[in-house]
């Protein structure tokens, strides 16, 4: 299940966490999913002569000419092939240049197109032949102003038929502004949330007319952007009201006393002048919130990746399309080509809710050729406009692997071989190569310095560059993972080697490692920073469905098509590692082995009923499931806990996430009348009901832009920027659970649940069967009939 929530941790004292605790694990297959995290208060050349080695030929047949030094001058050699080659990757990078640009030209005047401009000028030209001014004497005064020429095309209708060119066009891009403006307004709208099912209103039904119209012609990908309403900042009133609620379950009467006066003097004192400065921000910056998140909880974080932040996405838990390593590599690696090219392209639809209003897709940009940099203070992400190649990972080597044979994309069955080939080279890693990827495992700060001294020139960066430019990474492991039914642990154990392998077969740093077990089944560990996780997930759906329903298998559970024999193999990155960047890798590997080898990973499969059932209860399978977690966490610590559950605000433009605060008062009345065990089942049911429209209401609040945790975190950066202390807002969490589920259709939910081994307090696999026996004691309180387990 993969998560929507950012990471809440950043490793400095200093800045509020918003969750601690281990990462909670992910998996994917197709349905809604969700995370919610629990917490009690996450080369040199010498003179001799050489000969060259195989690796070396294959270099110099790689390039366009070659020049050697004799007695008898200097002997040039070109290379056709090679030079082809070069004349075609020219010719594919600017057709790649041209579609952005025409892309570009498209979007920026959507909701109009070349062809109403054509339009709107025939109608100018038409109505000006048959003697009616409809520009009210513009296209008169436009042609006065034009100066004066000489030439067979300054006649006087050329300068007519210019003028209502111009005139046409002016009307073409006021309109176009015209209707941009209106949808904004439109999509500014929210209310049509918070109206129940079937009891539609009738402004919110014309509002859906007028969006349909405004949107109805064929979108790009980023055609929807500029017409996105901005994120609006709450008001603090509201914002201190909506805190002070959420934490009044958790407090006793002293401290929630206590709270409330920390709160009352922070509203009054230090948040009108914070809160200036937010909304200079709002309307100054695109959105107000999401650069401080990206920078402050993500970049400046000091602490490990794994674990800490990277999350993990599985593949199809219950089907199994071929068991040859190399070639569902070969599948899913093309796929993801076709996907980004679609990408480029800007051929993939926004996302639309009800099909009508459209998600923010500004977190698309950087999925591919995107890497995380390490520095001493922050981290920075290196985005590529293109690569045409991968980084592969293999029993302790690293290989660059080209994508492309000219302009031509490499088809599965090239791809198969190239990994196959990879898989077959019995070479040994260099010295310090095997563990080289504990580096972005470890401390950011001690990998920053690593890169630095270590990897600043000669072969060293450039096959640092080699990694760290290609479009993904690719770890093929030497081990088999999958989910077997009969055996649970097997879930868990798959979970834990996608989040965390064995700490250096995965480089953290990539926008994603693709990774490849030995008996065909394949999974994600994506760093968070540049996206969160329903963008990897809609890349992951589309990739899945291609390698399933498309490209597919031969019998023998090859890639389809004629492998090409002629393709130099993959190319074998060369390493320098002195004793001391050694020594750093091994520091940096047992720091990420002991985050690792802390999680407590439980992942399960509850079928006894999914969304289907949930339904029948009249309320949101969401809501359902979050109840359920308040009245297992009771039951398993016995007391209540702050709980943020992962939302989004993604109808803004630049939207990442908000975070609902799933612990209400209404949730805890129910949860503690279940315990009681003295209630009517019809008292329950009502006090269930309550709880699940309140959930609802706030999820909704915090889509639409009036959530808590997000204008606290931005009132907390500008208190930082200003130097002003505020005890109110110094509150932070403690540790707890990290639960991630998949509601995977009308009769299966799959659940991720993560601890750490070091807390006494906790245990994943108990917490688990917690889940469980709440689920059915719902169900059972609806008198929900459930399939057998």
């Amino acid at each position: 299940m993969v998560s929507p929530e950012g990471r809440g941790d950043t490793g400095q004292s200093d800045w509020p966490q918003t969750r601690t605790g281990a990462n909670p694990s992910r998996e994917w297959s197709g349905g809604q999913h969700k995370a919610t995290y629990l917490s009690r208060s996450p080369g040199t050349v010498h003179g001799a002569r050489c000969q060259p080695t195989p690796r070396m030929a294959e270099a110099h047949q790689a390039v366009a000419f070659q020049f050697t030094v004799t007695p008898d001058g200097v002997d040039f050699q070109l290379s056709r092939e090679a030079l082809k080659h070069v004349y075609l990757s020219g010719i594919n990078s600017w057709k790649k240049r041209l579609i952005r640009i025409k892309n570009g030209i498209l979007r920026g005047v959507y909701p109009g197109s070349p062809t109403s401009w054509l339009v709107v000028i025939m109608a100018t030209v038409g109505s000006s032949y048959c003697n009616v001014d409809i520009s009210m004497g513009l296209v008169s005064h436009i042609q006065r102003c034009l100066p004066e020429g000489c030439g067979p095309y300054q006649t006087p209708q050329t300068r007519a038929l210019l003028s209502m060119a111009i005139f046409s066009t002016g009307v073409w891009m006021t309109g176009i502004f015209f209707f941009r403006q209106t949808l904004k307004l439109l999509l500014s709208y929210h209310g049509w949330m918070f109206e129940m099912h079937g009891q539609t209103s009738h402004f919110t039904k014309v509002w859906a007319i007028c969006v349909r119209l405004l949107s109805s012609r064929r979108p790009m990908l980023y055609s929807f952007q500029t017409s996105l309403p901005k994120l609006p900042v709450p008001s603090v009133p509201a914002t201190i009201q909506r805190y002070l609620e959420s934490v009044r379950p958790l407090l006793d009467n002293e401290e929630y006393y206590r709270m409330e006066m920390l709160a009352k003097e922070f509203q009054d004192k230090t948040a009108p002048r914070l809160q200036k400065y937010l909304v200079l921000k709002s309307w100054w910056a695109t959105n107000y919130v999401s650069d401080w998140w990206e920078e402050y909880i993500y970049l400046r974080g000091r602490t490990p990746l794994v674990v800490n932040s990277n999350y993990y996405v599985m593949d199809f838990v219950l089907v199994k399309n071929t068991d040859v390593q190399a070639a569902r590599l070969g599948n899913i690696v093309h796929a993801m080509i076709m996907y980004r090219r679609k990408l480029d392209r800007e051929e993939i639809k926004p996302v639309m809710a009800l099909g009508m209003v459209p998600m923010c897709s500004y977190q698309m940009e950087r999925m591919f050729n995107t890497t995380r940099i390490p520095g001493k203070k922050t981290d920075v992400l290196q985005h590529l406009s293109d690569s045409r190649h991968v980084a592969v990972y293999h029993k302790g080597r690293f290989f660059k692997v080209w994508l492309y044979e000219g302009s031509r994309l490499l088809k599965p069955r090239d791809l198969e071989i190239q990994f196959q080939r990879i898989l077959d080279d019995p070479s040994l890693p260099q010295p310090g190569e095997e563990r080289l990827a504990a580096l972005t495992a470890g401390g950011r700060v001690e990998w920053a310095q690593a890169r630095q001294a270590f990897f600043g020139s000669g072969k060293n960066k450039a096959s640092l560059d080699a990694i760290e430019r290609a479009a993904f990474f690719v770890a093929l492991d030497e081990e088999s993972h999958h989910y077997d039914p009969e055996d649970e642990a097997s879930l868990s154990l798959y979970g834990k080697a996608l989040l965390h392998g064995n700490c250096y077969n995965r480089w953290f740093d990539k926008s994603f490692t693709l990774i490849s077990f030995k008996n065909g089944h394949v999974g994600l560990n994506t760093e968070h920073a540049w996206a969160d996780a329903p963008i990897i997930g809609h890349l992951w759906e589309f990739v899945l469905g291609t390698d399933t329903f498309h490209l597919g298998y031969t019998e023998a559970g090859h890639c389809i098509g004629k492998s090409n024999s002629m393709l130099a193999p993959p190319q074998r990155l060369q390493w320098d590692i002195p004793d001391q960047c050694q020594a750093v890798i091994e520091s940096s590997y047992q720091v990420a082995k002991a985050l690792a080898d802390d999680v407590e990973l439980y992942c399960f499969q509850f079928l006894p009923f999914g969304k289907g059932l949930i339904k029948k209860c009249r309320t949101s399978p969401d809501a359902f499931v979050q109840i359920a977690l308040q009245l297992a966490h009771f039951r398993d610590r016995g007391r209540f806990c702050l709980t943020y559950e992962a939302s989004m605000t993604r109808m803004f433009r630049e939207g990442r996430t908000e975070t609902v605060r799933s612990c209400t008062s209404e949730s805890t009345a129910f949860v503690q009348a279940m315990v009681e065990g003295t209630h009517m089942k019809a008292h329950l049911q009502n006090l269930f009901r309550k709880a699940s429209e309140k959930h609802q209401n706030m999820y909704r609040l915090a889509m639409t832009g009036a959530g808590i945790d997000r204008h606290l975190f931005c009132l907390y950066v500008v208190s930082k920027y200003l130097g002003v202390s505020s005890p109110f807002l110094a509150e932070v969490a403690d540790d707890g659970y990290g639960v991630s589920y998949m509601i995977a259709g009308e009769n299966t939910i799959f659940f991720h649940v993560s601890s750490k081994f070091s807390s006494s307090e906790t245990n994943a696999q108990r917490f688990g069967n917690h889940i469980r026996q709440a689920l059915l004691d719902i169900a059972d309180l609806f008198q929900v009939p459930k399939a057998d387990s």
